[in-house]
Parts: C-alpha cells; sequence; structure tokens
C-alpha cells in the first residue's frame, strides 16, 4: 500500500510538471516554424522543417538588441541596487536601535499593502519635474527601493544568531566589518531569493517603462514587443512572436539557474524548525 502511495504520488508529479513544461517547449519547437506552417503543425512535437527565419526577422524587422540591451542593463543595476540597500536597511533594523525605528518599519510595510499602479502618476510627475522622463535614471530609480526586499533581509537578520556578531566585535571587527564578513555572507540564500524576484519584476515590468520612454532607444523588451504585435494589421506572425517569446525568456532562465543553489537552500532552510 505504501509503494502504490508513492507511485500515485510521483506519477503526479510528472504529470503536473509535463503540463508545465510542454507549453514552454512548445513556444520554443514553433519558434523554429514557418509561420505558414504553424497551425497546420501545431499538434506535431517535432516538426522535419525547422527555420531560423523567425529569428532572422525579428533581429531586422525591429532591434531587438537594443530592446535587450536595455532590459538588461535596467533589470542588473535595479537587481544591484535593491540587493544593497535592502541589505543594509534590514540589517539596521535588525540590529540597531534608534529613535522611532518601529514607527518607519511599520511605514515601510504599509507601502507593501499600496498597489504599484497607485504610484505611477506621482512618480511620472516627480520624474518629469526632475527632468529624467526617456531615460535610464527614471526606469531604475524608483525600482531601487522596496519594502519587500528590506522586510525579508530583516526577518533573515532577525533569526541569524547574535553570537557570531558579538565573537566578531571581540576580535576587533566594527559594524560594517561585522555586516559584510559576517552577516551578508550568512544571509546569501535569502540575497539570491531577492535578486531572483528583483530581476525577473524589473525584467517584467510593461506598464512603467511604457509611461516614461518616448523613444524607440529607450524601450525595454515588454514595451518594444507589445508595439511590434501592434504592429501586425492583417496577419498576425506567430512564429516572429514566439521567437521573441524565447529571447525574452533567457535571462530569467540563466538568472534562475545561478541562483537556483541558493534559491532552494533558503527555501529548505525555511521549511526547517529547530
Amino acid at each position: 500500500m505504501r509503494k502504490l502511495r508513492i507511485f500515485l504520488g510521483y506519477l503526479t508529479l510528472i504529470l503536473i510538471a509535463i503540463s508545465m513544461l510542454y507549453p514552454f517547449f512548445a513556444m520554443i519547437n514553433l519558434s523554429f516554424v514557418d509561420n505558414n506552417e504553424i497551425f497546420s503543425h501545431a499538434g506535431r512535437i517535432f516538426h522535419p522543417n525547422l527555420t531560423l527565419n523567425n529569428y532572422k526577422n525579428v533581429f531586422t524587422e525591429i532591434p531587438m538588441g537594443l530592446y535587450f540591451f536595455n532590459s538588461l542593463l535596467v533589470a542588473t543595476i535595479t537587481t544591484i541596487g535593491q540587493v544593497i540597500f535592502a541589505s543594509l536597511a534590514g540589517y539596521a533594523f535588525a540590529r540597531l536601535n534608534f529613535k522611532y525605528k518601529n514607527a518607519l518599519f511599520l511605514i515601510i510595510i504599509i507601502t507593501m499593502l499600496i498597489p504599484p499602479q497607485v504610484n505611477i502618476i506621482p512618480l511620472f510627475f516627480l520624474m518629469r519635474e526632475l527632468h529624467l522622463i526617456d531615460t535610464y535614471q527614471a526606469l531604475i530609480l524608483p525600482a531601487l527601493f522596496g519594502g519587500f526586499g528590506i522586510f525579508l533581509m530583516r526577518q533573515y537578520f532577525l533569526g541569524l544568531p547574535k553570537d557570531l556578531e558579538e565573537a566578531a566585535k571581540i576580535d576587533g571587527c566594527n559594524l560594517f566589518q561585522t555586516f559584510f564578513k559576517i552577516a551578508l555572507p550568512l544571509a546569501l540564500p535569502t540575497v539570491a531569493t531577492l535578486a531572483i524576484f528583483t530581476f525577473v519584476t524589473t525584467w517584467n515590468s510593461f506598464m512603467w517603462p511604457l509611461i516614461v520612454t518616448n523613444s524607440e532607444s529607450m524601450r525595454t523588451l515588454p514595451v518594444g514587443l507589445a508595439i511590434y504585435k501592434g504592429s501586425f494589421r492583417e496577419l498576425t506572425l506567430w512564429g516572429n512572436l514566439l521567437a521573441c517569446s524565447v529571447i525574452c525568456t533567457i535571462p530569467v532562465i540563466g538568472v534562475f539557474l545561478l541562483g537556483k543553489k541558493y534559491f532552494i537552500s533558503d527555501i529548505l532552510q525555511g521549511s526547517v524548525k529547530e
């Protein structure tokens, strides 16, 4: 009976994995199929006539390389900045005692309850007053500081044994040395989780880049691809769009694979109680 339950459990997991992976595999597979043959061969797992024309069309019809660079630059800088500021602020809220600390942290928590769409108009007017519209600064600055990252890092540092930091202080480490040499290295799983979350969120961001960018040279991938899709009037070239989708997923998968070890470690660490 126990073996039957184990078998049914694994079978269920396999079916769930197939249902989740098949659309992704179909996207990659159909991106190499000619536009005229996509719907007639949509049910096939493997196609006899594969072509790179869809990818060639994408890079010749739109500045895909520029869109990709803009998205990668914005997502990378935002991720690095978010990790740095959230780690420092989280450590300060967890370990330092200063006036109005709890009140400030409560304000940060409240900002997490506000829908991002509510902040779009005030942020737009702020960027306009600072003359940052249609610049990289407008794409990066609003996303550098977030309540979720501060909350996540603070919760981790609160669970970190103080004995390690006290031992570092006895050895002559100051506050910054204790943070960078003791606390931050131990927080790498949480840092990786925050980095993956921030990168994916920034990479997929559509509304804010659409509002603050005017020129084609500043467009990110989601905005550029939406405009490209809107340029199809009579016939939608699904092969080209699938090729664009494959290109868009490459950095996200790469970032997850790089941080997978720490990301899974953080999940397992949070699921085990002493």
